[in-house]
């Protein structure tokens, strides 16, 4: 039965939950009522996943109790979490790409014995929450020809399908487009609005004062602080969540050099639905940061891909400090002094199971000191890895450790730290802040700034017009792998360049 509005339809109490000598959560409680959004804001590894890992039955809290509509959650037990009407969305979507949107949302709620029955009522409720919601996505496509906003829809559905009460979202927006981002916030106040209780991880703060009622802030595995979204701030929320001030980095004026990297009339040919680059020309220029806008899925991934060694062109030429790129490998954009910070951090940034030493090293083994005839100086990459946790404040339990272990934000500051020790010359920064806190954010800003200020050349590629615009020198918009002229620093305004992601500008100066 559908408790009455107001009522506390969750209660999580000292809830402490360690893994090995590391303590994740320390005595955490918190409540959460029907109709309510509860923000639940910390640095990267502050405990805030943990904590939902918990309520939704993926761990099993130490000490501490999980009450569900007054009735107390069995631990460490998924099923009984969903049955109790829990439902998660995930910060890295868990579909099967190869499936239909209809099998992804159905999957595990009809009979292995009978997979056909019921299919059709199936489709029929499934179409119901899509038109109720507002969450927009044809049944009949494969997951795998869905862009990253229609997939939330699609992990939105499966949670609703399942009539879900109480909804976990996980950095809901990390992955989407501004729009995109509006669209998800319509739906939630439509399912508030019909009583579903929701709490939302986010680091991004204009988010959370858009949709939350309250906030609780969590610092090392601790609640310090809880309040009344009406009654607190942005800056607030910051100094809260770091425990400091937080002074935003001021771009300097910058002093451009030589070319770096130049492609001419570069085209790169289309991969399944991923868009390749269609006549592509710009420089890369020492002392610069170029940003690079976009719509999701209109030729970035090319562009990475290619300054990685990981594409080449099928048209155009390509000119590294002046000179042919000739075989243009990993190993060539290595050897160039390209530093890449990707945009997956679990797919192709980090190896999960290899340990933070190892990571560290990942673009390095071949190299002195950490290969010495052959064969790996472990010594060497212990004192690495040592180096890049402490300089850019990787929180974990030590080099040994797997990676897979860490927060999305600490793994990011271990692939930047490993890549701006080596003061690259050009440094391919992909979504460099997804994910990360406001704290983290801002070093992340000021490391790429001073990269600039010492002379690489560095190619900024974000969702978020805000960041581009902020930090750029230069930016250009991409869309459906045609790339702009290049704009001067304040010389467009975010709709001017809105029009250019949408292609509109294209047409018009076609």
């Amino acid at each position: 039965m559908t408790p009455p509005s107001g009522e506390t339809v969750l209660r999580l109490a000292d809830i402490t939950v360690r893994f090995g000598p590391v303590t994740a959560n320390e005595g955490v409680s918190l409540t959460l009522r029907r109709g309510e959004v509860v923000a639940l804001l910390g640095e990267n590894g502050a405990g805030k996943t943990t904590l939902m890992n918990v309520l939704f039955g993926l761990y099993a809290a130490d000490e501490g109790t999980v009450e569900l509509f007054g009735q107390p959650l069995p631990p460490g037990n998924p099923r009984a979490a969903l049955e109790a009407g829990v439902g998660m969305v995930h910060q890295h979507f868990a579909l099967a790409e190869n499936l239909t949107v209809l099998d992804n949302i159905t999957l595990g709620t009809r009979s292995l014995w009978s997979p056909g029955a019921g299919r059709r009522a199936a489709r029929a409720k499934v179409e119901g929450l899509a038109t109720e919601y507002g969450l927009r996505v044809d049944p009949d496509a494969t997951v795998a020809s869905l862009g990253v906003g229609q997939r939330q829809r699609v992990e939105i559905l499966k949670a609703l399908y399942r009539d879900a009460r109480i909804l976990i979202l996980d950095e809901p927006t990390a992955v989407l487009t501004p729009q995109e981002s509006l669209d998800l916030f319509a739906t939630l106040r439509k399912a508030v609005a019909k009583g579903l209780s929701i709490l939302f991880i986010s680091h991004k703060l204009h988010e959370v004062e858009a949709v939350s009622d309250r906030v609780v802030v969590l610092r090392q595995g601790r609640v310090v602080a809880e309040a009344a979204t009406a009654d607190t701030t942005r800056t607030e929320m910051a100094r809260l969540m770091v425990g400091a001030e937080i002074a935003t980095p001021e771009p300097r004026p910058a002093l451009p050099g030589a070319a770096r990297v130049t492609l001419r009339d570069v085209s790169t040919p289309a991969r399944g639905t991923a868009t390749g680059l269609r006549g592509v020309s710009m420089s890369l220029r020492a002392g610069l940061i170029t940003g690079l806008v976009g719509v999701s899925g209109n030729g970035q991934s090319a562009l990475a891909g290619l300054l990685a060694g990981l594409e080449r062109p099928s048209a155009g030429e390509m000119e590294i400090r002046g000179a042919p790129s000739g075989p243009w490998t990993p190993r060539a954009a290595i050897a160039a002094g390209i530093g890449r910070i990707p945009e997956d951090r679990h797919g192709s940034g980090t190896v999960g199971d290899f340990d933070l030493a190892e990571n560290a090293m990942l673009e390095l083994y071949a190299r002195p000191p950490f290969s010495r005839g052959g064969w790996i100086d472990r010594k060497a990459a212990r004192a690495w890895a040592e180096r890049v946790i402490d300089r850019y404040d990787v929180r974990c339990p030590g080099p040994e450790a797997p990676i897979r272990l860490l927060s999305g934000g600490n793994m990011q500051k271990l692939i930047l730290g490993r890549v701006m020790e080596t003061s690259p010359e050009v440094i391919l920064a992909n979504q460099p802040v997804r994910g990360l806190d406001i704290g983290a954010l801002t070093y992340v800003h000021e490391q790429l700034l001073a990269a600039r200020d010492r002379g690489a050349a560095v190619l900024l590629i974000s969702e978020d017009l805000d960041e581009v615009i902020s930090l750029s020198d230069v930016i250009h918009a991409i869309s459906e792998g045609r790339l702009s002229p290049p704009f001067a620093r304040g010389t467009m305004t975010p709709a001017e360049l809105g029009e250019w992601m949408t292609g509109a500008r294209f047409d018009d100066a076609a």
